[in-house]
């Protein structure tokens, strides 16, 4: 039963001494019949919901959080999670998403959601208790897979821009579609989305990140123009230029195939933006060469320096996970020439030695990036990154190259040697750490400190 959990007989019982009418709506319905999980319980009330709520955390012997600008309440009783708020209608302004609020009906806090979906209810009065309210047809377009506006799709957007993100998500999470009058409402309105902050907008993006398949929810933001407005770079990845015979890939859609492929192996949401923009530089480097067609020279090197720009204006986390994206981006051909080329346990041991500890996550993009529709040519490139995994696990054990720092630091050179900080002590630290890295000598102190003598004693260098 929906409403058996003992929570909403305590609401009932708190709104039907105060004589007042109240439901429990949006996401806790939807995702019932939807057969998801959900804790997370909104309750509409005809009246003073705060007042509700208080008297409940009084019943229940709980601490009731009071958010006096909005109007709203919430409490948390044995793992759910309610939020109490007056039935309202609103009215917006055009320049901003926050509406102006005055009480109002179940009905009229019914048509102010954003989606039929979202608009059902179950009352909680004892009369009434579990009664479905679904003036839109929610239950209806949930069976048929729809994301539709409760009213007319222009005003529902245009008064709060981000439902078209939120259109967009739900779509994408739930693999409904939206039906055309929603979707070209979306088109009309796009450009509305410039009221809307970074911050809300991310919110969004990622968790269509993070849907079974995300190309679904890019393919819309492109069709419907709100992707040129949020993320320009990925928009410029569409479309194929051609001369003569020679034509390149659309590195969109290749994009978005590398992304799911992604999304099928892992979880991950920063491993999927490395997905994402693992060929952002391609629109920046593309260039003819009458002999060898198409080329994107250096695409990795400049998408690995748009990331950063890109997460700042996205409102992305700068630190680590901005970090571990350039880095993929970055080293995302690295395994594939290797997979070409002979698997020679020097180039294995620079792998290690600049992917570290996301070596796996590195392999997982590269595996993914193998878009080929030839499968021959996909079997092949799949056994030899099988063969470069071996490898990497063989030197690892033998070499301890990954995350390894060389034996020999400038401090103890300039300490033995008596010298300041010069380029020479740079110099000899790098020609040390090739040397371990092409296996000339084997990662130790004692052998690298034997060709740090050596090299001294080139220079000139006499110790203390």
């Amino acid at each position: 039963m929906p409403l058996s959990h003992p929570i909403f007989a305590e609401i009932s019982s708190v709104v039907d001494r105060r004589g007042l009418r109240a439901l429990v709506i949006g996401g806790y319905v939807r995702d019932h019949y939807l057969h998801r999980p959900n804790t997370d319980i909104d309750v509409v009330v005809v009246g003073d919901a705060v007042a509700v709520a208080e008297e409940l955390g009084r019943r229940l012997g709980v601490k009731v959080a009071i958010f006096k600008t909005f109007g709203t309440a919430m409490l948390r009783w044995k793992g759910m999670e309610v939020e109490f708020v007056g039935a309202r209608r609103e009215s917006y302004s055009e320049d901003s998403r926050k509406p102006d609020c005055e009480p109002g009906t179940i009905e009229d806090d019914q048509l102010r959601r954003d989606f039929t979906i979202n608009a059902m209810g179950w009352s909680l009065n004892s009369a009434t208790f579990g009664e479905l309210s679904d003036p839109f047809g929610g239950l209806d377009d949930l069976d048929d897979a729809i994301i539709r506006t409760p009213r007319d799709p222009d005003i529902t957007f245009s008064d709060d821009p981000l439902r078209m993100m939120r259109a967009i998500r739900f779509a994408t999470q739930l693999g409904f579609d939206i039906d055309d009058p929603t979707f070209e409402a979306i088109g009309r309105n796009a450009s509305r989305i410039s009221i809307v902050s970074a911050e809300r907008i991310i919110v969004e993006l990622n968790k269509i990140m993070l849907s079974p398949v995300p190309s679904m929810g890019f393919y819309m933001l492109s069709a419907s123009g709100l992707l040129k407005l949020i993320f320009p770079e990925m928009e410029d990845l569409r479309g194929v230029e051609k001369r003569g015979a020679n034509a390149h890939k659309d590195n969109f859609i290749h994009t978005l195939k590398v992304l799911d492929n992604v999304a099928l192996k892992s979880d991950d949401l920063w491993l999927r933006w490395a997905a994402l923009l693992h060929d952002i530089g391609k629109p920046a480097t593309k260039a003819y060469d009458p002999r060898q067609g198409w080329t994107f020279h250096q695409h990795e090197v400049v998408g690995s320096k748009m990331v950063s720009r890109i997460f700042r204006r996205l409102r992305l986390p700068l630190d680590a996970p901005m970090k571990f994206v350039q880095k993929l981006v970055f080293l995302h051909l690295r395994p594939i020439v290797l997979s070409e080329d002979e698997v020679t346990d020097s180039a294995v041991r620079r792998l290690l030695f600049e992917a570290g500890d996301d070596v796996e996550a590195l392999m997982t993009l590269c595996e993914a990036d193998i878009t080929s529709g030839n499968d021959a040519k996909v079997r092949r490139y799949m056994a030899n990154f099988e063969l470069v995994r071996h490898k990497m696990v063989e030197i690892e054990e033998k070499d301890r190259i990954r995350n390894f720092q060389p034996p020999i630091t400038g401090d103890l050179v300039m300490r033995v040697y008596g010298i300041p900080p010069s380029n020479v002590i740079g110099e000899m630290k790098e020609i040390i750490k090739n040397a371990i890295l092409d296996g000339e000598i084997p990662n130790d102190f004692a052998a690298a400190y034997a060709m740090m003598e050596r090299l001294a004693a080139e220079r000139g260098l006499t110790k203390v």
